[in-house]
């Protein structure tokens, strides 16, 4: 069956802020006054809603350090942002499925307002027909972000498809019985996503283009 949806990840799928978020994270938690997680366990979280991610990173803070924390990690995070750029090969992907009437949408742990500054900077709103964000669903790997992207369109779960880089996004698909597909562009190794089963890996975006484009054609013509 035809993938009708397709659902990407943002941080670490579709734009290239890995590095960026895991540094905030550590001078987040430095600036409190907290044990510095290190890039391993900063680059985990990333995908979780922001609050939720910091509590995992600084997991003896008090809800006051991570209120602070948040603060921080915004601080740190919005200085740079606007000079992160979108993976090679992005917006060709997102035109040619747009060209194929493929429903492109976003489920992110970024707030709304973050994703709307994201989209604004990479020029890359007119691609996407919806998207849900951590500060307005269950974050990663609840699934009520696909339940509800799925409910938009009256879609059945098997025509979506979810792309993603973390073991978050993946486990979010499985529990809404959704295929998808990971990326292994951001925050979580290659072994750590075998750890779930999905459909494909993909090196990169540019990897998968032509075999998602190509699968598509070919459902279509049966």
């Amino acid at each position: 069956m035809t993938f009708k949806m397709v659902v990407f990840d943002w941080d670490g799928t579709i734009l290239d802020s890995t590095g960026a978020i895991t540094r905030a994270i550590r001078h987040a938690c430095t600036e409190a006054g907290l044990p510095d997680p290190g890039a391993e366990i900063a680059s985990y979280v990333i995908g979780l809603g922001l609050t939720d991610a910091l509590r995992h990173a600084a997991p003896g803070a008090s809800e006051q350090q991570v209120a602070k924390l948040v603060d921080s990690y915004r601080q740190h995070y919005l200085s740079n942002d606007h000079e992160l750029e979108l993976f090679s090969g992005v917006v060709p992907l997102l035109k040619a499925l747009n060209d194929l009437g493929v429903i492109c949408t976003v489920a992110t742990g970024k707030s709304r307002q973050g994703l709307n500054r994201a989209m604004a900077h990479s020029n890359t709103a007119p691609y996407f027909m919806s998207s849900r964000c951590a500060d307005e669903c269950h974050s990663k790997p609840h699934p009520q972000m696909l339940f509800e992207l799925l409910a938009e369109f009256d879609l059945e779960p098997e025509h979506a498809l979810m792309v993603g880089d973390t073991t978050h996004d993946l486990n979010m698909a499985q529990a809404a019985g959704v295929k998808a597909v990971s990326v292994q562009t951001g925050a979580h190794p290659p072994h750590l996503l075998n750890q779930v089963p999905h459909y494909k890996s993909f090196l990169s975006i540019n990897e998968m283009s032509p075999w998602l484009i190509d699968h598509i054609q070919q459902a279509r013509s049966v």
